[in-house]
């Protein structure tokens, strides 16, 4: 099948290089006898700054609304969000 060894390197390079990539995206850590798995929990950093992004999204909402309605919806909204906070 393979007839030039340089293929064969080429070919053993690749699967190594895929293999790595694999580990490293499904989270397998090599250790000094043997691999393991470690879980990658949610990170909380990363929930408190989604969490962030949907409540400015939510202003954003806001505000738009706010900007395409009338004069009189306006300061309804406004009054609404005086008396929130």
């Amino acid at each position: 099948m393979i007839d030039n060894p340089f293929t064969m390197v080429v070919l053993i390079v690749a699967i190594i290089a895929i293999s790595r990539v694999l580990q490293a995206k499904y989270g397998v850590v090599r250790r000094h006898k043997g691999e393991e798995l470690i879980a990658r929990g949610p990170d909380p950093e990363a929930e408190r700054l989604r969490a962030e992004v949907k409540a400015l999204k939510d202003r954003v909402a806001v505000l738009e609304r706010l900007a395409t309605d009338g004069s009189s919806a306006l300061e309804r909204e406004f009054e609404k969000l005086r008396d929130r906070d």
